[in-house]
């Protein structure tokens, strides 16, 4: 099965129903995709597949074939992803980070959208995305960190 990943072509011979969750942290070595749930609630698992996010631990490796597939170790390559990661550091946003990466790649997704959402558009963007330690406050200071960031001038 061929897919580019963070901006990389890859090959893998892997079962296509296997969740790209684990095709990811087990095949490619990028771990920084957390297993939560495994049924697509708490939003650990968050990647980007042709610039949506989408839950790895419930899409099949097949559903990844011939797309792009993005994850927290090349988000930062883009102008969206280094505004958020940016933000997420400024506000010190992780407290024990295990579901960092996930907020991340879902606050990217909504900001390459619309770089100026509303309370209601962050609330809607991230609202599959839990927290156990209860960041929400510092998470949505942060988008709107990265808002800023990247609207900044214009």
């Amino acid at each position: 099965m061929k897919l580019t990943v963070n901006g990389k072509a890859v090959t893998l011979d892997a079962d296509p129903e296997m969740p790209l969750l684990w095709a990811l942290r087990e095949d490619l070595q990028l771990t920084g995709t957390k297993f939560g749930c495994g049924m697509a609630l708490c939003g650990a698992c968050t990647v980007h597949l042709d610039g949506q996010p989408v839950r790895a631990c419930q899409t099949p490796l097949s559903a990844a074939a011939g797309k792009r597939v993005t994850t927290i170790e090349g988000v930062g390559a883009s102008k969206v992803g280094k505004a958020v990661q940016a933000a997420w550091v400024a506000q010190d946003v992780p407290q024990c980070g295990y579901c960092q990466s996930g907020q991340i790649m879902s606050a990217c997704a909504l900001l390459a959208k619309k770089a100026k959402p509303t309370d209601a558009d962050i609330t809607q963007a991230m609202s599959g995305n839990l927290c156990r330690c209860g960041t929400y406050n510092r998470i949505r200071d942060a988008v709107k960190g990265a808002s800023v960031i990247l609207t900044a001038g214009a």
